[in-house]
């Protein structure tokens, strides 16, 4: 991808100091932009047959013996460009801490509890308005010991793949009213006026009445009101 491609008045720098680890990860030299070739611009194609029934729904597509614990959400949004316009058939995979801020992952040494009953992964493809839709748990806010008494916000990983690998973005989706936003390097690494983007609305309209609390968030991919992506890490 060439430099150029990135608005840096919504993406966060390669490089930000607060967040350590970008410092072994960002690139020292300019950006070549690579010619895509025929693998890049055909395949592998993602769509409907990439999911099955179930997949969206994470208090179901882990269960061993029982319900997951935490409090129950519907995140739902739309997948659009700058103009508006849906991106349909887009895979959309989320992954998540459980309520208690452990994920299902060996790398994950938080001393909180695993839940038996809950994978914290799911997928879903857009429809023809551009529209997904998750059912899931609350995640629970975690210590990663990035600088002293670090703790990350509850937040939800979301990559988007397009037709092909080449076309992937990972961002993340925070809660709003949130406290350790303020402290969050990673969420403070993108710009004033971005960084709000990858904060949901609730929404009383997307609740189910004695089910779940419901909350809203559009992901834009591209020019105007962008929302801001990450590269690798937590």
């Amino acid at each position: 991808m060439s430099e150029s491609v990135r608005d840096w008045n919504s993406q966060p720098p390669y490089d930000y100091a607060d967040y350590r680890s970008t410092a072994l990860r960002a690139p020292t030299r300019k950006l070549v932009a690579l010619r895509h070739g025929l693998s890049e611009r055909t395949g592998p194609v993602f769509g409907d047959e990439s999911v099955v029934p179930g997949d969206s729904d994470l208090t179901h597509n882990g269960r061993v013996n029982g319900e997951p614990v935490g409090e129950r959400i519907i995140v739902t949004g739309r997948v659009v460009d700058e103009d508006g316009r849906p991106v349909r058939s887009a895979l959309v995979e989320v992954w998540q801490a459980n309520a208690a801020g452990r994920y299902v992952h060996s790398d994950d040494r938080h001393d909180a509890p695993l839940d038996p009953n809950f994978l914290g992964a799911g997928r879903a493809v857009t429809d023809q308005d551009g529209r997904y839709r998750f059912v899931t748990i609350r995640p629970g806010a975690y210590p990663w010991g990035n600088h002293r008494n670090a703790w990350r916000p509850p937040h939800i990983h979301f990559s988007l793949l397009g037709p092909t690998i080449a076309s992937r973005l990972v961002t993340q989706m925070y809660f709003p009213g949130d406290p350790l936003l303020a402290f969050d390097p990673i969420y403070l690494g993108a710009p004033a006026g971005a960084r709000e983007r990858m904060v949901a609305a609730f929404s009383p309209d997307v609740t189910s009445e004695g089910f779940a609390l419901g909350y809203e968030w559009d992901i834009v991919l591209r020019g105007r009101g962008e929302t801001p992506v990450e590269g690798q890490g937590r």
